[in-house]
């Protein structure tokens, strides 16, 4: 009985066997690589190897392996060698990140065997070394600065590469600047190579992508802000007046800019704090009167005309509102003064002929009365000025004051005889060839040239306009 129970326990064995084929126990063996927590792969671009003792079914395979970091996933490429997986970072590893290889799933082998991964790796690339961090920064954070001289400081922990560094560096609203580094390579100085703009907000920012000479990245982004209002205080014109040179310097002449400019003065503008190189270009005069300006100090500047201006004509002095001072800061609205210039006309006081003084104030008509010397047909005109010419002005002037026969029109021509300054401002001319009229009476046409063509004492000295006189020739 015994024996028949072992020989269907037997029968039953051999017909399982053969209705199932053979079942395949064996244990799919894995290594990777690298092995071993916290390990560092040598280079930017090693693989990650998983090595298997028999051939997998590839997709499948490949499908369960993730590589991530802090930073996000890594993307790489994947390939085989064999039994062998590789993968390849895309952009390479970064120094002293800390990846996670994670292998979670069931994959399987060509022979039909599975095996269910649940692993996790944690390694590093070329080295595991600590970040660098950003110690300080100026500005801080909400700083109020000035506009002047300004430069950004930035100190980090390790020695940093240059080029990722100034790569990372987004610094809003400013454009070329300048990158100094220091303490061998822990300092980085910024200067803006123009000036910034007073009453701004400004933002900075380091990336993440900045690393230090090792090749390891900053943890984080840094970012921070700073204004320009440092200085709350305005820019003002304080004072206008006129101002004198001597002896290559500009001396104040004492007197009110409305009433006190004089002939070769200069016009000096104070402010109430110094005052940056646009305000050279903030002035003008309407009239319109070109010049130069300069600076007498650092809150002061002088107008140097071309030219004198006008006599009794009324000006007003312009400063723009874009005239900054040395932080920057607008004057806002521009400043305008008024002021007649401190320039009389050259005039006629007197003419006199023979014995007789004529006072021009008193005339009540243009013509005048002269005594003609029968014989010669001479007559001495005295011509006395308000203002005492200069020798180059004596030389011109007679030669441009003009007698000629007006009435009747058949008077002979006429002829200057003689010239002579008894004075600085009197000026004796003689003529020859006037007729003394009987019962029709003769008359000359006197012409002194005026405006700015016109016979002048001196440099801004000259007579408004032409004066004509009519002189009378009489016995």
């Amino acid at each position: 009985m015994l024996r028949l129970s072992n020989n269907i326990f037997i029968l039953l064995c051999v017909i399982l066997i053969a209705s199932c084929g053979f079942a395949d126990l064996r244990q799919i063996k894995i290594n990777i690589v690298p092995d071993k927590p916290d390990s560092v792969l040598p280079e930017p671009y090693s693989p990650v190897i998983l090595k298997f003792d028999t051939e997998m079914l590839k997709n499948e395979t490949e499908g369960i392996l993730q590589i991530s970091s802090d930073l996000g996933s890594v993307s790489g490429d994947k390939s085989w060698k064999g039994n062998n997986l590789y993968f390849t970072p895309v952009q390479g590893w970064t120094a002293g990140i800390r990846y996670t290889l994670s292998l979670t799933g069931t994959v399987y082998s060509a022979d039909g065997r599975e095996i269910r991964l649940e692993r996790y790796v944690s390694f590093y690339a070329v080295n595991k070394n600590n970040p660098p961090l950003l110690e300080w920064h100026s500005p801080l954070n909400n700083a109020a600065v000035g506009i002047n001289n300004f430069i950004f400081e930035f100190h980090f922990s390790r020695s940093m590469d240059r080029l990722s560094t100034e790569t990372a560096l987004t610094l809003d609203g400013i454009g070329n600047k300048i990158f100094e580094w220091h303490s061998d390579d822990k300092i980085l100085k910024v200067v803006p190579e123009k000036a910034l703009s007073p009453w701004t907000s400004y933002k900075w920012s380091i990336k993440n992508t900045a690393k230090s000479t090792d090749g390891v990245p900053l943890p984080k982004t840094y970012s921070g802000n700073f204004i320009t209002d440092l200085d709350h205080i305005i820019p003002q014109v304080k004072s206008v007046f006129p101002v004198i040179n001597a002896d290559g310097l500009w001396y104040p002449t004492g007197a009110l800019i409305e009433t006190g400019l004089g002939a070769g003065h200069g016009i000096a503008v104070e402010f109430n704090k110094p005052m940056s190189e646009n305000v050279l270009r903030s002035l003008r005069l309407e009239p319109s009167i070109s010049g130069r300006t300069e600076f007498l100090s650092q809150e002061s500047v002088v107008f140097i005309l071309s030219r004198d201006p006008e006599p009794e004509t009324t000006y007003t002095l312009i400063v723009s509102g874009d005239a900054r001072d040395s932080e920057g800061n607008k004057i806002g609205d521009d400043y305008k003064i008024n002021f007649t210039p401190d320039i009389p006309l050259l005039e006629i006081q007197s003419i006199t002929t023979g014995r007789n003084i004529i006072n021009i104030n008193n005339l009540t008509s243009n013509t005048i009365p002269v005594s003609v010397d029968p014989a010669a047909g001479q007559i001495n005109l005295i011509i006395c000025f308000s203002f005492v010419f200069d020798s180059e002005e004596m030389e011109n002037t007679p030669q441009r004051i003009t007698l000629s026969p007006f009435f009747p029109g058949a008077l002979p021509p006429v002829a200057l005889q003689y010239v002579n300054w008894i004075s600085g401002d009197r000026l004796l001319m003689r003529w020859e060839g006037l007729t003394a009229g009987g019962d029709n009476p003769h008359y000359y046409r006197l012409t002194i040239p005026g405006g700015k063509n016109g016979i002048s004492s001196g440099p801004g000295f000259y007579i408004k306009e032409n004066i004509i006189f009519y002189l009378e020739a009489i016995k």
